[in-house]
């Protein structure tokens, strides 16, 4: 399309939601049989995850690889013509080997990580996800298609340009009838920002695949059957006898999935409720399968096919609250809601037509400009009814008995939900939003007075123990309220911020964020916990926290210990650095990812360089510096605008003009070895 569509930024945000209500209700009973769900579930009408004892909110792939991936476009320079190499250089960036985003079930058995495997040893994609190399079975297995959205939803009415760039994404891990599922399902959802009819996107999309192979054959089998046969169990039997899991090989192909989401599509008749009951009940991938005609069904409908289904009354939107996590290399996105994502993937496209990005209310990270967008807010402590208004552009009325907090997460919500998470293979690497030393800013008003409002940060203090810090208490009216709340020193890690409201009533909050760059010492506590161990987003061999508070080791290559955010900019990171056995130790900053940062460090035998490491490394400066393995050395680098600068022990060695990397997070950085900290400081230039 030459233009954006008018209604663009709601159906994005109705395909985020789509997308993830899909995963979370599918997600419980993964891989379970159609007879298994109607003998112990029956037909998925709602989310069973509580039957199943299991979270509602979790770490999944098909979320984190769908809004990770397509990052790739924002450090390509926004290229309508990007290739598979360079998604899988993005890959290599923000994956962190059997921790983030894929299942790492090992090479010849989950194709994402055998995919992994190849370019980590430096075959490049789309090489590294070819039959050639990968075998046929193992190359068309489903995950080519269940990571598309994010394509596809930056190529609103352009079928070309969705097909293009689902191909290139495909082809880093996936080859075959995989690729072709993955184009079909993109270009159905791109074109489903213009056109309705669900056949008409199914006709458009066959247009970018062969004619002969499986994928048409069975989408034309899949439509032939829904003609004669209204009853979709009758056709569901119809598809697992003839593309059913027994015809085709590995844990998890493309082609039945990919038939049962034709087959839900068909028979859901543009019914939100029923076409999720069909997809989930149909069994097999269910999160993958439901996440995808989620989506679609998102972009087709809008947000009001979600929220009113002719089949059922069920609050879809209510449970999530928007809720998301993605954990990967880069901490940025690792605690995020919906309204975000879909604001990243509409700047993204705005971008790739020439369009400056849309910043509402100036940057607030919470802004709630979206239709019904609640951002992760929640009731923290006693009972409140939390519903956004379309009143100045959004705002989040809260209705609230007395000695009510209402927030939203910023890092990891418990030490628990955390842990679970790890017994389910996603771990949530993340780290906190908010830091010392940042000042919280919200506007609220009211429409009668309410009495004892302020805001609040939580953090995890002596012993992981919750505590609380709160801005002084006003009262408010009809008039906006500017509070504001300096987070102070002792205030880390930050995991909830949000209104306190100590007597109650009705509070409109029309925005609340955060600004300026941190002021905070990063060590050990010495009161002990875990959490501050969990703020760090750990890209090492191992992380322990032995005799000194942190002690890296990595067996091979190069590893990072990574914290903050890519709302950090002009900074001083400042650690002491002890290489017991290293070819290289030492710090980064403005980190965005694995292999996106500046970094300052001793190099073996008797160097010091300040690098910068966007794909390939490059040396900024050098100078000879006799460093001994055991010695301690102070290390600190600065970063201001374009400009670095870097001292060993107080002692000004290096300066460079880069302007690659403007935003990021800072690191511990150690190569082939061993090395110690105490801590690590960041302050504001």
């Amino acid at each position: 399309m030459s233009a954006l569509p008018q209604d663009y930024v709601e159906r994005v945000y109705a395909g985020v939601l789509g997308k993830v209500i899909g995963v979370y209700l599918g997600r419980p009973f993964e891989g379970w049989t159609y007879e298994r769900i109607q003998e112990q579930l029956g037909d998925i009408t709602n989310y069973v995850h509580e039957q199943l004892d299991q979270l509602l909110i979790v770490t999944d792939d098909d979320i984190s690889g769908t809004f990770t991936f397509a990052r790739a476009l924002a450090d390509n320079g926004y290229d309508k013509h990007l290739q598979a190499r360079a998604i899988g250089e993005t890959w290599l960036n923000y994956l962190i080997e059997e921790r983030t985003i894929l299942w790492w079930g090992g090479l010849g058995n989950s194709t994402e990580h055998t995919a992994y495997l190849r370019l980590k040893n430096g075959i490049a994609a789309p090489q590294s996800g070819s039959m050639e190399l990968n075998g046929k079975v193992v190359a068309e297995q489903i995950g080519a298609q269940i990571f598309i959205d994010g394509w596809a939803m930056v190529s609103p009415g352009d079928a070309a340009q969705a097909a293009r760039l689902a191909e290139q994404a495909a082809r880093v891990s996936h080859d075959g009838e995989a690729v072709y599922g993955a184009i079909v399902l993109a270009v159905m959802e791109a074109m489903a920002f213009v056109e309705p009819d669900t056949d008409k996107l199914i006709d458009t999309a066959l247009e970018y695949i062969p004619r002969d192979c499986v994928i048409r054959r069975l989408i034309d089998d899949v439509r032939a059957w829904h003609a004669q046969e209204s009853d979709w169990r009758a056709t569901r039997e119809q598809l697992a006898g003839t593309y059913g899991y027994d015809k085709y090989g590995g844990n998890c192909h493309m082609v039945p999935n990919h038939g049962l989401i034709m087959h839900s599509l068909l028979h859901g008749n543009d019914d939100f409720a029923e076409t999720m009951k069909i997809i989930n009940t149909c069994g097999w991938d269910t999160d993958c399968n439901s996440g995808n005609v989620g989506c679609l069904m998102g972009i087709k409908n809008g947000l009001a096919g979600i929220d009113h289904s002719p089949s059922s009354n069920v609050d879809w939107r209510g449970p999530v609250a928007d809720r998301i996590y993605i954990p990967t290399a880069d901490p940025t996105w690792g605690i995020s809601d919906c309204a975000r994502e879909s604001m990243e993937i509409v700047n993204t496209a705005r971008a790739m037509h020439g369009e400056p990005a849309l910043v509402p209310k100036d940057g607030a990270q919470f802004h709630f400009a979206l239709p019904g967008s609640v951002q992760g807010f929640m009731a923290c402590a006693g009972e409140a009814s939390i519903v956004q208004r379309p009143i100045d552009d959004g705002v989040l009325e809260i209705v609230a008995q007395t000695g009510t907090r209402v927030g939203s997460p910023v890092f990891a919500p418990s030490k628990e939900v955390a842990k679970r998470f790890e017994t389910r293979g996603y771990a949530l690497l993340a780290s906190p939003r908010i830091y010392a030393g940042q000042t919280i800013e919200a506007r609220v008003s009211a429409p009668q007075a309410a009495t004892g409002v302020r805001l609040y940060v939580a953090f995890y203090g002596a012993t992981d123990a919750p505590t609380l810090v709160y801005s002084d208490a006003v009262t408010v009216g009809g008039d906006y309220t500017e509070l504001t709340l300096q987070v102070p020193s002792h205030a880390n890690p930050v995991f909830e911020v949000g209104l306190d409201l100590e007597h109650g009533g009705t509070v409109q909050l029309e925005r609340l964020g955060w600004r300026g760059e941190p002021e905070v010492t990063l060590s050990r506590p010495a009161q002990g916990g875990t959490m501050w161990r969990r703020a760090w987003v750990n890209g090492v061999d191992n992380f322990v926290s032995w005799v000194e508070p942190i002690r890296l080791l990595q067996n091979s290559g190069r590893g990072l210990l990574i914290q903050g955010t890519r709302e950090w900019r002009d900074y001083t990171v400042s650690a002491d650095v002890t290489p017991h056995l290293a070819q290289a130790a030492g710090i980064a900053a403005r980190v965005q990812g694995m292999r996106r940062y500046y970094a300052l460090y001793l190099k073996h035998p008797d160097e010091v360089c300040l690098v910068r490491v966007a794909g390939e490394e490059t040396v900024l400066a050098s100078a000879p510096f006799a460093w001994q393995l055991g010695a301690t050395y102070q290390l600190s680098l600065s970063v201001a605008g374009e400009v670095l600068h870097a001292s060993v022990d107080g002692q000004a060695l290096l300066e460079a003009r880069d302007n690659t990397l403007p935003v990021g997070g800072i690191a511990l950085l150690i190569e082939e070895g061993r090395t110690g900290t105490d801590k690590v400081s960041v302050t504001p230039n």
